[in-house]
């Protein structure tokens, strides 16, 4: 429940009036008038408000970072923050509010340009000082009038001092009896509510007639702090010190205090007014207060001990083993607090192997966790303080790489696996080239996901040579082979490797185990082995769920949604619950392919024709070349369901053209599957030599054809096709040519006419719309897509076009007609 505005009625129905009228307003006024508390009040009123304090963000790069959280928006690979925060904001009925951001460089020029570029959205901001920029509308926050001396002593000072009096177990207040005193009081108050606070605090504790008449705020906050026993002054002290909402599980470290002690000493200091209990059960130290403990601090040589207390907080809560963590870790919750004491660690030279530790150990929870957004920004800000130790910076490196790959794009981790190898390259000869091996199984996964099995296969066997005799790679490294194999389709040898992934894992390495049996899963599945495959999926997510590892977890359950969505049986098994936006795209892409398959198996066949095609654009602009692929072949299952043969063939070819370059046979065998069920319905008689190839591509593997709708199997196909359509158990690019020139020609592109020939056409469906008024919820609706969806289109849009907003959007589309 938030503390009474008392004395600030007025002020509230003004800045309400401003905000309805203006796009940006700033209250403003001198430290303690209570400018956080009003704002507070505003924001509880709002439909949607979102609150990003200044004080803990202070660069503009931060607190664009923090409002992205905030409104949990993740970046398309290669977008702009400011860009997409802009696009967020535009159309947008929420109120942002920035509290206390005088220190912040640059913020008047962003908020500014903000507010020209995105519509309706509203901003307020809570400062000491104003920007004096155009689209600011400022509004100043005087002190609560003092009663002159001829004025009876009444009004709301005296309401604000005999409520925190009450407040503060003190008791009543005889107005009469102490008028002069309590006038000389409030005239030196300046008529500041967080002075008057304190006043009432000291007079709850020693009464009236002792209480000093103080100038500053400063001098009030001191004469409150000396009123403390010395253990509360510690306490007070080192929570100013940290600067942002702790827990009380972070105050047992900060103050070195048992929980029964650390309840009644921070119940104490909220009592005193020192302390502000926040909703969510943290506790924090007002911008005026906290300056004022952070120089007693500094007096009394408490800084290193309140850094000592949190870095001893880390290390109790984090696990002890780098390769262990789970995504139900309590310590989550206090990611910022996290980054906070590793990043002081990382300051200094003489502390900085602690933080690199610290951050290392963090990792495994954050990545099982999927947050591999907040796992890249930790690992990268360490990185950047210095060279530590070089066995653990080479891990490091590695892990953001990982999480860069995920987050920015398949390959944008290169550059930290180069940090990686230049950190090895300090260690002695043994472990520098089992780091190096390391190095490369992460080379390898990358490899893998974007679809370039060749290099993949080629650095994960160089990460054997170099590191067999570590179970941890070599378990790890066979997993990436075994991937590499099922999507060459070579199954046999996947199988013939599980068995040495499979036994006997270590706790630390059973995500890779539970990982290798989905693997198999996949395999039965590909021969038809639907119980087997269903079983070996629904034990894997069991075990990972009991494990809290949701990212197997959840890749476990979509194989088995495939695997029961083909044979009908369900088996019972509960669904995994995800927000699937908030995942890392190698992760989300996977997630939103069976969501698009399920959408077509229930007959929603224009929807999932529509998410088929934005998986396309997402998978290519994430360079996750196995995702593209799949996504082409189910769009061009829709397309062939919907009655739209041409565009299903365009989407057939260029799938082909694809699983042949990797290669995956599998699905290129789908795709030939696909064009040979167009031809027979257009009364072609070449529809049997695709057919044919299909079935060859799938004998030398075991392999089934599964049913997929609006393509109908040719039944007995034979080996009727052209020599040189496969060689060597692959589709040649002499047989895709020869498909194509079949099918009538070469394969079409998705591309539209210039000026605006660089989006495809999800994209130029999209911006259309945006050009006739539409909203994101809207255009999603309309396009049986996610809003999500809808933002990383337009996030393409207007990096293709040079553009920041959607009304130079309307604008272009309305000149090119």
């Amino acid at each position: 429940m938030l503390t009474p505005c008392v004395g600030r009625e007025e002020t509230l129905a003004r800045l309400r009036q401003l905000l309805g009228g203006n796009r940006w307003v700033t209250l403003t006024g001198p430290p303690g008038c209570g400018k956080t508390l009003v704002a507070r009040h505003l924001a509880a009123g709002a439909d949607r408000h979102v609150w990003v304090p200044g004080s803990t963000h202070v660069t503009v790069d931060r607190l664009v970072s923090a409002c992205l959280d905030a409104l949990q928006v993740r970046l398309v690979p290669g977008d702009s923050p400011t860009q997409a925060l802009s696009r967020t904001l535009d159309g947008s009925d929420l109120l942002l509010v920035f509290d206390g951001v005088d220190r912040i460089d640059g913020l008047g020029a962003l908020v500014n340009e903000l507010v020209e570029e995105a519509s309706t959205f509203r901003l307020l901001c809570t400062a000491t000082t104003v920007a004096a920029m155009p689209q600011e509308t400022v509004l100043r926050l005087s002190p609560l009038p003092v009663p002159r001396d001829d004025e009876p002593l009444e009004g709301p000072l005296i309401e604000l001092l005999l409520a925190r009096v009450s407040a503060a177990g003190g008791r009543s207040v005889n107005l009469s009896e102490h008028e002069t005193t309590l006038r000389r009081l409030l005239a030196a108050s300046g008529g500041l509510p967080l002075v008057v606070e304190q006043l009432a605090v000291q007079i709850a504790l020693i009464g009236v007639r002792d209480v000093v008449a103080t100038g500053s705020l400063a001098d009030v906050a001191r004469g409150s702090y000396d009123l403390l026993d010395p253990d509360q002054q510690r306490c007070f002290r080192r929570l100013a010190v940290i600067g942002r909402p702790v827990s009380l599980d972070v105050l047992l470290d900060l103050w070195e205090v048992s929980r029964p002690e650390a309840v009644q000493l921070a119940a104490a200091l909220a009592r005193r007014s020192l302390v502000e209990v926040l909703s969510d059960g943290r506790f924090d130290i007002l911008a005026p207060l906290r300056e004022c403990g952070q120089l007693l601090a500094a007096e009394c040589g408490d800084d290193e001990a309140a850094h000592a207390g949190l870095l001893r907080w880390a290390d109790r809560v984090l696990p002890p083993d780098v390769n262990a963590g789970a995504s139900d870790e309590p310590w989550l919750c206090e990611l910022e607090l996290l980054q906070a004491a590793i990043a002081h660690a990382c300051e200094r030279r003489d502390s900085r192997a602690v933080g690199y530790a610290l951050a290392n150990r963090a990792f495994s929870s954050l990545y099982t966790a999927m947050r591999a957004r907040e796992a890249v920004d930790l690992l990268e800000a360490v990185l950047d303080s210095g060279d530590g130790p070089p066995g653990v910076g080479s891990q490091l490196a590695r892990r953001a790489g990982i999480c860069a790959s995920e987050v920015r794009g398949t390959y944008e981790g290169l550059r930290l696996l180069e940090r990686a190898e230049q950190h090895a390259a300090a260690l002695a000869s043994g472990p520098r080239e089992l780091e190096l091996a390391r190095t490369l199984a992460i080379r390898a996964e990358m490899h893998l996901d974007a679809g370039h099995l060749g290099a993949a296969r080629s650095a994960a066997q160089r990460a054997l040579t170099l590191g067999d005799g570590d179970a941890y790679l070599v378990r790890q490294v066979r997993r990436t082979l075994m991937d590499v194999y099922v999507s060459r389709g070579d199954l046999v040898q996947a199988e013939r490797l599980a068995p040495s992934i499979l036994e006997a894992p270590p706790p630390e390495e059973m995500w890779i185990a539970l990982s290798a049996r989905t693997l198999q899963a996949k395999v039965a599945w590909e021969q038809g082995r639907m119980v087997e495959a269903a079983s070996l999926a629904a034990y894997a997510r069991d075990q990972a769920d009991l494990l809290h590892e949701d990212r197997i977890a959840l890749l476990a359950e979509v194989v088995h949604r495939m695997v029961t969505g083909a044979s009908g049986t369900d088996g019972g098994m509960k669904h995994a619950e995800a927000e699937t936006d908030a995942l890392p795209w190698a992760v989300r892409l996977v997630v939103q392919l069976q969501e698009a398959r399920e959408l077509l198996a229930a007959g929603e066949v224009q929807c999932a024709a529509g998410r088929a095609a934005d998986l396309v654009v997402l998978a290519d602009s994430s360079a996750l070349g196995r995702d593209a692929l799949e996504a082409l072949l189910l769009g061009g299952d829709a397309l062939l369901t919907s009655g739209e043969p041409e565009q299903a063939m365009a989407a057939y070819l260029s799938a082909l053209r694809r699983a042949a370059d990797v290669p995956m046979p599998l699905r290129a065998a789908d795709a030939l599957d696909g064009l040979a069920a167009i031809l027979r319905s257009s009364g072609s008689a070449g529809y049997r030599h695709p057919a044919a190839a299909a079935a060859a591509l799938r004998s030398r593997r075991h392999a089934v054809a599964h049913d997929r709708p609006g393509v109908e199997p040719v039944k007995d196909p034979g080996d009727d096709f052209p020599a040189g359509w496969v060689v060597g158990g692959q589709l040649s690019l002499t047989g895709v040519a020869a498909v194509a020139a079949l099918c009538g020609g070469p394969d079409p592109t998705d591309v539209v006419a210039n000026p605006l020939g660089d989006l495809t056409r999800a994209e130029l469906r999209v911006a259309k719309l945006v050009a006739r008024g539409l909203t994101n919820r809207e255009i999603a609706e309309l396009l049986f897509l996610s809003s999500r969806t809808v933002e990383a289109h337009l996030s393409h849009v207007f990096r293709k076009l040079d553009i920041s907003s959607r009304a130079k959007l309307a604008a272009l589309m309305a000149e090119v007609g």
